[in-house]
Order: structure tokens, then C-alpha cells, then sequence
């Protein structure tokens, strides 16, 4: 995956110039040994410069951080820190920033060798919210130097989600289908969160993929294409036409980013996609998603937000699902009950016609998309890719504008459960605990499309700092709430 940026985080330690300047020394580089032991060491900066207590230093500092090619920033507090010096730093900062103290070391040391940085915490917010700026704080935010070191390595995910939105390009080809309002929102949210929008017309498109015909790179990406489907190759006689639309998709990016590093597409698939290009493009929807370029069907430019985002949180291929239908009760009755802790409500199959990573099927095989089937003929609906989703850990969420234009977003963690679907599509039995009151006081109430995107890991933490960071309101950022907490729309005599 290359579709997304390496963090690079200067840490810059401070102190007030009334404290013993050694303590910040000595404790930034306990923390630099912590983490270059423990973790990538590529991913931070040790600023050598100067130990920032005054508005000299800030500027010493800070051009020193930006010479050394970094893109986010760790202010941390070795003592309780200059207020003014530490946050003019995060203000003149272009890029993601992080505050983060020292925690007292022993017993034995409380009078010079201590740094009250516990406190110094507390200015340092106070002076951010005087100056707007924004900053991650951690749930925690004071520790020894394993401590601190662990809590810039969580920021790492949520300073890269942040760096990659503000270079972020995403492509949509054609108005959402007739009768799908569904995923229609505002782009407005898109300029405000410094993503960049180029609306195409299908035409344009069809097009370009007919000016690919012919590609002498088409032979090499169905040899590609083979290879990854295998067995599952049911109709080798459609793999041409996906690599010729795979290839016009990729021309596409590279001729139409301009002057943006990153790429995500909103794509067109239906109702006249199939009739005029001769095929559904969901596997090639998945195969450029796992490589780090997600693509959305059916035109769901927030889906295919949410499905970068949740790229570079996890750095790994996600999804973008239906919150497709209810479980039966007898299907729950015999597989699920007996071998799991959920109630029917609990469980759901999420499903797509067949966009979702082979890496992420438990077994594929290449069909036609038998929905559309039911109106086409047969031979122009192929180019699905079908199995039943991966079991294990996901993170279900999603990044949207309301239809007023303001930001909301939902996370909630669950897994796939190891249980046949006995369906057809890319599809999966999920569940997420307390889901029917999620999807009824959320979901629902909140105004969310069907679309739900997929992460493959339990990633919560870092989406929640995202979500906040780029402005979602906390307030709008739901969740599954556990049992016994009630939503603020929910009956309490339920």
C-alpha cells in the first residue's frame, strides 16, 4: 500500500526556565531510547537543538523539526513547561501535534528532581484553547518514558489519518443511480476538512476505457488476476474487460490527482454501467482497495472517506458493507446461540455485491451479480466477487456529512463470526454487542446511509481521536452503548 503518507514526529521537549533544564534533557532522552527500543525508529525526531523555554527556542526548534522533514509533532513536557513557548510551537506547527508529560520518577527525588509537569499539563491545554489550536491529548496523558512512548506510537495512526486527509483527492464517476438518495450528502464538509473533490460524468469514463482497448498491459494484469482468484476463476472469459477497466482506473489517478499525493474513487456501477461496459466492476473495486486505493460503489463519496480513513488508521484493506439484514431465528437458533454470547439482536449480515478483498474471504470465486441478473441478461452482470467474509475482530464506522451539512460519525467494534451465510455476494454474519439498539438510536435516528465501512481489527481508539481532531463533534460521534446505559432518544420504559 502506497495510497498514504510515513509519519515522521518531532519531539520537542520544554521546560520553564525556573526548573532544573537537565530534567527535560535527561527524561527526552530516556523517552527516545524507550521508543527506538520498542517501536519503528524511523517514525520519530529527536530535536537536539535546543530545550524549548522561551520564544527563541520555539523558533530554533521549530525550524529544526521542519529541516528534518517532519510532518507531525510531540511537544513534551519534561517539567511543567513554558504555556506560551509550547503552544506558539503547536500553533506555528503545520501538521498534526501531540502534547504528552513527563511523569515524577521516584520516591527519592521530589524536591530537585522534581518536575510538576502533572501541572504543567493543565496550563498547556488552557493556553491551546486561548489560541484554538487543536492538539491530542491522550486519555492519559503523563507517564514515565515507556509510558510516553507507547502513547506517541498510538498517535502515529491518527497523525498519519490526519496528514493524508489534507492531500486527499476523491474521484467520483456519475450521479448516485435513480431511487438511491441514500448515500446523496453535502461535499461542502469535504473543503472543510481539506479534501479535494473531482466530480467526472460516466461518459467521461466510458471513454477513457475504450481508449484502453487493446492495452498491451491487459495480458500481464489477467495473468495477475488469475493467479489471486485460482480456483475460484469461474468466468476467465470477463478478466480482459476488468483489466482494461482497471488499468483506465489507475490512468485515470495518475492524469487527474494534479497536485494531491492521495487518491480514493466513488464509482458507478449500476443501473446503465453494466448494459454499456459489459460487466459489474466490483472485483476491480476490491483489487484497487487492497492495494490502498479504495473505491466506493454507487457513488458514496463519504463511504469511500470512510473507507480511506480506516486505510491508513489500520494500514490494511478494508470494506464498505450493507447493514444488508436480520439473521433468521433459526439460523441463530442452531449456529449461533449455542457457541455464542449474543442475543438475536446482536447479530446481522452485512453484504456487497462483491467488492470486497479476496484477502478478506474466507473463499472467492468470481460470479455474475444475481440481483441485477434478475433485469439483465446474465453475460453483463459478471465481475462480482463472492465468499463469506473473513471471522474475526472489525470495526464498523463511518464518516458522513448530514444532509444540513454538519459532520457526524458512528464507531462500533464487533467480529465476524465463524458461521456459513448460506447467501451470495461478498457477505458475513456479524456481531456487535447492543446492535439493535445501535442501529435504532443511532443508525436510524442519526440520519446514516446503509453503507457502512469495515475495518479488520478492532481500531476504535484511533478512528474516535481522528473523528475529533478533523471536528466531528464529540457529541456526534456515536457508539454501541452497553446495556443499561440509555440513548438520549431511547424510551426508558423500553
Amino acid at each position: 500500500m502506497n495510497n498514504m503518507p510515513k509519519v515522521k514526529i518531532g519531539i520537542v521537549a520544554v521546560s520553564r526556565d525556573c526548573f532544573p533544564e537537565s530534567l527535560s534533557v535527561n527524561r527526552r532522552k530516556n523517552l527516545m531510547e524507550e521508543y527506538t527500543k520498542r517501536y519503528d525508529a524511523s517514525e520519530v525526531y529527536e530535536c537536539p537543538i535546543c530545550i524549548v523555554e522561551s520564544e527563541i527556542h520555539m523558533v530554533q526548534a521549530l525550524e529544526d523539526i521542519k529541516k528534518a522533514g517532519c510532518n507531525a509533532l510531540c511537544v513534551y513536557l519534561g517539567n511543567f513547561g513554558p504555556e506560551i513557548s509550547e503552544t506558539l510551537l503547536a500553533k506555528h506547527f503545520d501538521g498534526p501535534k501531540m502534547f504528552i508529560a513527563a511523569a515524577e520518577e521516584t520516591g527519592n527525588n521530589l524536591v530537585q528532581g522534581r518536575g510538576d509537569a502533572y501541572c504543567g499539563m493543565l496550563n498547556a491545554c488552557y493556553n491551546l484553547q486561548l489560541r484554538n489550536i487543536k492538539a491530542y491529548i491522550p486519555e492519559y496523558p503523563v507517564g514515565d518514558a515507556e509510558d510516553c512512548a507507547k502513547m506517541i506510537h498510538e498517535f502515529v495512526p491518527i497523525a498519519k489519518a490526519i496528514i493524508a486527509l489534507s492531500d486527499l483527492k476523491i474521484i467520483s464517476f456519475g450521479p448516485r443511480p435513480l431511487n438511491f438518495m441514500a448515500c446523496n450528502a453535502p461535499i461542502k464538509q469535504l473543503f472543510n476538512l481539506g479534501v479535494e473533490i473531482e466530480e467526472n460524468s460516466e461518459l467521461d469514463l466510458f471513454e477513457a476505457f475504450n481508449k484502453h482497448a487493446g492495452d498491451e498491459r491487459i495480458p500481464a494484469v489477467v495473468k495477475e488476476m488469475e493467479e489471486e482468484l485460482g480456483e475460484g476463476n469461474k468466468k476467465p472469459e470477463i478478466l480482459p474487460k476488468l483489466a482494461q477497466y482497471e488499468l483506465t482506473l489507475k490512468d485515470w489517478i495518475e492524469e487527474h490527482r494534479g497536485y494531491r499525493k492521495y487518491v480514493a474513487i466513488a464509482g458507478k456501477c449500476w443501473p446503465a454501467f453494466q448494459t454499456q461496459f459489459g460487466f459489474v466492476p466490483c472485483y476491480v473495486n476490491s483489487r484497487l482497495t487492497a492495494q490502498g486505493i479504495p473505491v466506493s460503489c454507487e457513488v458514496d463519496i463519504y463511504g469511500a472517506l470512510s473507507e480511506y480513513i480506516g486505510t491508513v488508521v489500520s494500514g490494511d484493506t478494508v470494506t464498505l458493507l450493507d447493514i444488508n439484514n436480520s439473521v433468521p431465528k433459526d439460523m441463530y437458533e442452531n449456529d449461533i446461540k449455542p457457541k455464542y454470547d449474543y442475543t438475536l439482536q446482536d447479530v446481522f449480515m452485512g453484504f456487497h455485491c462483491g467488492n470486497t478483498a479476496s484477502s478478506k474471504l474466507s473463499f472467492c470465486e468470481m460470479k455474475n451479480q444475481m440481483i441485477m441478473a434478475r433485469a439483465l441478461p446474465e453475460e453483463v452482470t459478471n465481475g462480482t466477487l463472492e465468499g463469506d467474509i473473513v471471522p474475526g475482530n472489525i470495526t464498523f464506522y463511518r464518516l458522513q456529512s448530514t444532509a444540513d451539512n454538519k459532520l457526524r460519525a458512528y464507531i462500533a467494534h464487533g467480529e465476524v463470526l465463524p458461521v456459513a451465510t448460506r447467501s451470495f455476494g461478498g457477505v458475513g454474519v456479524f456481531a456487535i454487542p447492543e446492535m439493535g439498539r445501535f442501529y435504532r438510536h443511532v443508525l436510524l435516528e442519526g440520519g446514516y446511509p446503509h453503507h457502512g465501512a469495515v475495518a479488520f481489527g478492532h481500531y476504535g481508539k484511533a478512528l474516535f481521536e481522528v473523528f475529533k481532531y478533523i471536528g466531528v463533534p464529540v457529541e456526534e460521534i456515536g457508539y454501541n452503548q452497553p446495556a443499561g446505559v440509555r440513548y438520549p432518544t431511547e424510551n426508558p420504559w423500553r
